[in-house]
């Protein structure tokens, strides 16, 4: 380890707690983890940083940060062997490098932590402002990575995570690094044996502090959870039904296989379709074959309403005209009781190497990761596709990747969307912990909201999720299913919905206030 730990210019001590503190990251979520890891898993790092300079904090933070998003994104290696047909050893450095480029923001998160303490800033009040602000910053940049941020770690612990219709998870993100801060604080006093009155008073405040969040987070969640079960019994409802065909993704594009398709999913469909007058939802591109083209594997699709009297929604690729070139994008067609096509929503947020190519020009040789799907191009916006059940409904469709933007529920929310839906297609992820990550963060789009959301993935994980964030039904991994259940058409404006992310703007704010009181502070003293 001390070999190691010089060559990234910090002692062995350092990096083992700061290695610590990435590991604890990692298992803060899913697939192998607990979120309540996410509220110590600071403290190493924090400790870690005690009496260095800037420079060895950025390489602690590195440290720190790479080893945690190792963990957690180890599965795009799998991807881009597996689909993008490299090598190994090209698709574990593809992994790293992009493993690189996120861990700079916790090396900055470190380094900041030391330049504000050395100008009198307290921790407990940097160290949540320049987190919030530095993942809000990832989420945007460079068309944005919001995967995993902190916040998401807490979806299965529903009073905690209620407050996120106020505050979007960066509320939650801010609440987690708070509450280390303070627990290394108390360790610290503890430890250090300090006997000073101005740090014992400072502990009381930030413990009094610490407890005080705790507590409106718990009593709003309860209290909120209570208000939103009484406007779910008050709403109209609706019966679904959500297809999980479970094919492979190796051959779903192969055109011999695609009658066999539509078969697999025109059986489970007819098992499962509700009485009448509900929704059926197929998953991303559950019809591997355009859709709009009026040919024999049309006609099957379009029976299905007809026969089961239901709304069908589903995935498909589709093409526009333009010029003599054809432009390609990753569709979803809503289907009407009597075979008609009522909307579809085209992608808006397409995923760079997954969909298309960033700069193919200078990068030819990556042309090959999406070998086998083309390159798509990105839609109009986020219009709702609308049904007409007893009054017209609008539904918000999220597609893949979508499903972990806030601004994509928000959109809808703001257009009057009473459901979210979100289709995805998880085959490329295998069995590793991808799955789970994706389904933990889509939870949030439901609480953001207040709407239902209901969730159908070609191997899994399907499921439907209330607006408190609960999930009501999932399946498992690698099964064909099927999975009924009933929704609410919600009509409930939360703060978040209709403002964003006021709360990070004012943690940005915050930042520069402190950072402009530290230049201050530089500057008077002799």
């Amino acid at each position: 380890m001390g070999v190691a730990a010089r060559g990234w210019g910090i002692d062995g001590r350092t990096f083992f707690w700061a290695l610590l503190s990435g590991v604890l990251l990692f298992l803060s979520f899913p697939k192998f983890g607990a979120g309540l890891l996410a509220w110590i898993a600071l403290v190493p790092l924090l400790y870690a940083l005690q009496a260095k300079s800037a420079w060895q904090g950025f390489l602690t933070g590195f440290t720190t940060g790479l080893s945690a998003t190792i963990g957690i994104i180890y599965w795009i290696t799998y991807v881009v062997v597996n689909y993008g047909y490299l090598p190994i050893p090209v698709g574990i450095a593809a992994m790293l490098l992009l493993s690189a480029y996120l861990a700079l923001y916790v090396a900055l998160f470190a380094a900041g932590i030391i330049y504000f303490h050395g100008r009198g800033i307290p921790r407990v009040l940097s160290a949540p402002l320049l987190w919030t602000s530095l993942e809000y910053a990832k989420s945007h940049l460079l068309t944005g990575f919001p995967w995993e941020n902190l916040g998401y770690s807490q979806y299965l612990y529903g009073p905690l995570i209620q407050m996120a219709d106020v505050t979007g998870v960066f509320g939650l993100t801010f609440a987690i690094v708070f509450i280390n801060v303070v627990i290394f604080d108390v360790l610290h006093f503890w430890r250090s044996r300090t006997d000073g009155k101005q740090s014992f008073k400072r502990i009381k405040v930030e413990i009094a502090a610490g407890c005080l969040l705790m507590v409106i987070l718990a009593g709003y969640g309860i209290f909120r959870i209570m208000g939103v079960e009484e406007s779910c019994n008050r709403s109209p409802q609706m019966p679904v039904s959500l297809i999980q065909g479970n094919i492979d993704q190796s051959i779903k594009w192969r055109p011999a296989f695609q009658e066999e398709t539509i078969r697999i999913y025109k059986t489970l469909t007819l098992q499962a379709a509700p009485a009448g007058n509900g929704l059926i939802l197929w998953p991303e591109t559950a019809a591997p074959f355009f859709f709009q083209d009026q040919d024999e594997m049309h006609r099957e699709v379009v029976s299905l309403p007809r026969l089961s009297g239901n709304w069908l929604l589903f995935g498909s690729p589709s093409y526009q005209r333009d010029g003599a070139q054809l432009a390609f994008l990753n569709s979803a067609f809503l289907l009407s009781p009597d075979g008609r096509i009522s909307g579809r929503y085209d992608k808006v947020h397409l995923v760079p190497y997954g969909e298309y190519v960033p700069l193919r020009r200078f990068f030819p040789f990556i042309s090959k990761l999406v070998e086998g799907i083309g390159d798509f191009r990105s839609g109009p916006g986020y219009e709702p596709l609308i049904m007409q059940v007893a009054k017209a409904q609008k539904l918000g469709v999220m597609i893949c990747y979508e499903g972990i933007l806030p601004e994509a529920g928000r959109a809808y929310r703001q257009r009057g969307a009473g459901l979210l839906v979100n289709m995805t297609n998880d085959a490329w992820f295998g069995n590793t912990s991808a799955p789970y990550q994706h389904l933990s963060m889509t939870v949030f789009r439901s609480v953001e909201n207040r709407l239902y959301l209901v969730r159908a993935a070609n191997t899994g994980i399907s499921a439907i999720i209330d607006p408190t964030g609960r999930i009501l039904a999932r399946t498992a991994l690698f099964e064909k299913a099927t999975l009924p259940g009933t929704i609410r058409f919600m009509n409930m404006n939360t703060f978040y919905s209709t403002h964003g992310d006021v709360f990070v703007y004012g943690c940005i704010l915050g930042l520069i206030l402190i950072f402009a009181i530290s230049i201050k502070k530089r500057r008077s003293k002799p």
